[in-house]
């Protein structure tokens, strides 16, 4: 199974492709999607189109987004809410299933604690796929992402989690 991972952000959209075979995690590609400075269409049209690529390279089967919550600015979280729309966008456009991780079920699938710090996230992202060195932190974020998916979202395993939430690190109705 190929999962594409994806962190959205309206200056910068980590991604992360990696394959699964079996229990084992095999690493693909990962990057970075850049938005310029300007208008907002604009901007999320790069997001869009980046991924879009990503996913016509790549042929994921799945995706795995990092979910929004809200910021000490609401402005801030209306951006990156578009932002995340978007990189949904693109992968509805493809006809692939799109699965929804809070940071704290990623971080707690990868790292073992849900307030883990980012280059913490970065070093164990390295460690499980064996890579050379370490991703950049929004593309660590993205493969995080999609470890979380590919371990099933926090050893949940296929069970769904449409209508529930994390609360102290637990789903609740």
């Amino acid at each position: 199974m190929r999962i594409l991972g994806i962190d959205p952000g309206l200056r910068v959209t980590g991604f992360g492709v990696l394959e699964k075979n079996g229990s084992r995690l095999v690493y693909v590609t990962s990057g970075c999607i850049r938005t310029p400075d300007g208008e907002l269409p604009d901007r999320l049209k790069v997001i869009l189109e980046g991924l879009v690529e990503v996913i016509a390279q790549n042929k994921p089967e799945q995706i795995a987004v990092e979910k929004v919550f809200v910021n000490v600015n609401p402005h801030s979280t209306l951006l990156l809410g578009q932002a995340r729309g978007t990189a949904i966008c693109a992968a509805v456009m493809h006809g692939l299933p799109v699965a929804e991780y809070t940071a704290l079920q990623v971080k707690q699938a990868v790292v073992g604690h849900g307030k883990a710090a980012k280059d913490q996230v970065q070093e164990m992202v390295k460690r499980l796929l064996g890579l050379a060195g370490h991703p950049s932190p929004d593309a660590a974020d993205a493969l995080a992402c999609a470890i979380c998916h590919a371990h099933g979202g926090q050893g949940i395993g296929q069970l769904s989690t449409a209508g529930f939430r994390m609360r102290n690190g637990r789903l609740v109705k």
